[in-house]
């Protein structure tokens, strides 16, 4: 029986290396029913490594991961029936149509066609795309897109939900609509870990935010937390702060006076 304060994610000293480089160097982290973690950190960081390690994408990694209490070295994939994801860019089948890729996914994972079908055609309908839904996916624009592949991920009303900017191309409407979604999955007791580099959704929408820079958690905590410690306003600020990176303003106005120089 599931005990009700075991962290549905558990990572203890996770480290991997590729060739000589450790791109994890002891990542201790453990999440519970219902939060919104937002994982960030600079590109390189090892924010993806980690995420494909806890989707059994990735396995020569060192340390203990256990999801939903199993320790997912053993070799079940039944855990993996429980878990959405988007990822940041995704290979669709840009020759079938949304009905075809969506039945061919809730299949996937066991799920009755006539039943996915359905599902599949309400939640394409409340994203406001449903005239779309018997046309190829080649003909879709980066937002329709990427309203299949949130759909996707959520057909099978999985209890851990993996999203790598999961905004990118929707317009203002969805992306209210979708940050809505978020909350409302975890009311409901779904754990959803969200990365992007979009700093200020990551503040508002997370009960709780870990920031890894060079293969370590350097900061965990909720924002109001991280804000006390590092005496910072924003996220975007206190991120600059931990991870060293400051030069910005200096950048940025070499880039305006390159713009209006003679040469």
């Amino acid at each position: 029986m599931e005990n009700i304060n075991e962290p549905i994610i558990s990572i203890k000293d996770l480290r991997m290396s590729y060739g000589s480089e450790d791109v994890l160097k002891g990542i201790n982290i453990d999440i519970h029913k219902g939060q919104i973690i937002g994982y960030i950190g600079p590109n390189g960081a090892g924010k993806s490594t980690t995420v494909k390690i806890l989707l059994g994408i990735l396995n020569n990694y060192r340390g203990t991961i256990k999801i939903f209490g199993e320790d997912i070295s053993n070799g079940s994939i039944e855990y993996k029936k429980k878990i959405g994801y988007v990822p940041e860019t995704a290979e669709v089948y840009e020759n079938l149509t949304a009905r075809e890729y969506l039945t061919f996914i809730g299949e996937l994972y066991g799920l009755d066609y006539e039943k996915v079908d359905e599902k599949a055609k309400k939640l394409m309908e409340l994203f406001g795309i449903d005239n779309v839904y018997d046309s190829r996916i080649s003909s879709f624009s980066k937002g329709m897109r990427q309203k299949v592949l949130i759909i996707s991920s959520l057909l099978h009303n999985p209890d851990i939900l993996f999203l790598d900017e999961p905004l990118s191309g929707l317009d203002a409407n969805s992306v209210m609509v979708v940050k809505e979604i978020m909350s409302e999955l975890a009311s409901q007791g779904k754990t959803i870990f969200y990365s992007s580099h979009i700093m200020d959704v990551v503040e508002r929408i997370s009960s709780r935010i870990v920031l890894i820079n060079g293969g370590q958690v350097v900061a965990d905590g909720t924002f109001e937390e991280l804000k006390a410690k590092s005496k910072e306003g924003s996220l975007e600020e206190i991120f600059n702060q931990l991870t060293g990176f400051n030069q910005h303003k200096q950048i940025a106005e070499e880039f305006v006076s390159v713009l209006s120089s003679e040469a």
